[in-house]
């Protein structure tokens, strides 16, 4: 017999659609297997940082010991260093404010532990990643809570309005909100914050007393698209002022698999000003620890300067070509999405025109029908997943190499025009 715990997380194997397809296909192997255009990695570049790896890092004892007993920790002064330099906060990081998790997955996790009683709620505007749910509620119970935005009000200061009304909505249902969680770079819209957008983000946090927590794991995966109005990146670190927010408030998540392509390697770092906050963290970071492999890993990429500039630079040229292969596709078949991206793996894509027009199906079953369409033709994008409240928005990711993309658009394209 299992716990209500245990059988909760059984049957969420059968809510639809709730996991991913896995990518199956090999141009030589299996050509008619699965792409998928749902998993946000950077495949193109998973290459350069394997290379590195096998010619560049030296593994000694301390990579192979329990973390307790290495005789040296210099991943967080590396990590420190590092976000010093990328992200321009206005008080350096130290090493001592970087905690060390086995991946961005695990630090919302232990967040929800740390921030909220079970039952609480984390405010966050829509769309925006879905997994985010079960990061933050399968383990710590703390639901997620939408401000109702679209993909061009979640950028502007009147976001605030609806930040303000779901969170008063939410305290009306008896459901505190302990943190607003901000994704910058955007995930699934791929824009960055405005400055002036963010700073009233954290006048609204520190009103409420609430944390905030900005996920900026896509920091270096900001290119050019030729639109000079596309705001660039701009930490909530290089902003928070004592004037705008009391700094224990702001929490900052990075990790590897976004900007180093490393999603395997599973590191990743909270940042915080909050010594309680740190130290709550370190009581549970025995559960959510990297590896030592990892940390050595890491921090040999890190202390590189050289290689990690020249690798931002080659992941930045390859997204902007690929996101230029996406679009002029996407204009060409004249498929509507989201032109204001400059950054992370993805193309916020309207398929609502290529919806099944049953009106006896709910929205989310209209959307489930249509994916089950492109899965039929061998590709996969993941349905609602990204709780956009107008139905047929997907998140296309299209970080992929030349022949995988152009294969998948062309099966998305043989998906769309069979609905017409």
């Amino acid at each position: 017999m299992l716990s209500s715990r245990g059988k909760r997380n059984a049957v969420s194997f059968d809510v639809p659609w709730l996991y991913a397809a896995p990518p199956t296909y090999n141009k030589e192997t299996n050509p008619e297997g699965v792409i998928n255009f749902a998993l946000a990695e950077h495949g193109p570049v998973r290459s350069d940082i394997a290379e590195y790896i096998n010619n560049k890092v030296k593994f000694n004892v301390n990579s192979v010991c329990y973390g307790i007993m290495a005789t040296e920790n210099p991943l967080p002064a590396a990590a420190a260093s590092h976000l010093n330099k990328y992200l321009k906060p206005l008080d350096p990081i130290k090493p001592e404010m970087v905690v060390k998790v086995n991946g961005c997955t695990s630090a919302g996790t232990m967040l929800s532990f740390a921030l909220a009683e079970p039952g609480d709620g984390v405010l966050i505007s829509r769309p925006v990643y879905g997994r985010f749910e079960l990061d933050y509620g399968f383990q710590g119970n703390v639901q997620i809570v939408y401000a109702d935005t679209d993909a061009d009000e979640a950028f502007s200061t009147s976001c605030i309005e609806k930040y303000e009304k779901a969170l008063q909505d939410s305290v009306a249902k008896g459901v505190q909100i302990r943190a607003l969680l901000l994704v910058n770079p955007h995930n699934p819209v791929g824009c960055c914050y405005p400055s002036k957008t963010l700073i009233e983000i954290l006048k609204f946090c520190n009103k409420h007393q609430i944390h905030l927590i900005s996920d900026e794991i896509y920091a270096t995966c900001v290119f050019d698209t030729g639109n000079p109005d596309a705001p660039t990146f701009t930490s909530v670190l290089s902003l928070a002022t004592p004037e705008l927010i009391d700094i224990n408030l702001v929490h900052v998540l990075y990790g590897f698999s976004k900007d180093f392509a490393s999603g395997g390697l599973r590191l990743g770092f909270i940042v915080s000003h909050n010594a309680e906050l740190r130290r709550a963290l370190s009581a549970v970071v025995r559960f959510y620890s990297p590896s030592a492999a990892a940390e050595t890993i890491g921090t040999a990429i890190l202390q590189d300067e050289e290689f990690v500039e020249k690798f931002t630079e080659r992941s930045t040229q390859d997204l902007a070509y690929s996101y230029r292969i996406a679009t002029s596709i996407l204009d060409q078949e004249g498929i509507n999405y989201n032109k204001k991206a400059n950054a992370g793996f993805f193309i916020y894509v309207d398929l609502s025109p290529y919806l099944p027009k049953d009106g006896t199906l709910r929205q989310k079953e209209r959307e489930f029908t249509l994916a089950q369409s492109f899965l039929d033709n061998g590709l996969f994008l993941h349905p609602g997943e990204e709780h956009c409240k107008d139905p047929g928005w997907f998140r296309l990711v299209y970080s992929h190499e030349e022949h995988v993309l152009r294969e998948g658009l062309r099966r998305l394209l043989k998906t769309v025009k069979s609905t017409q």
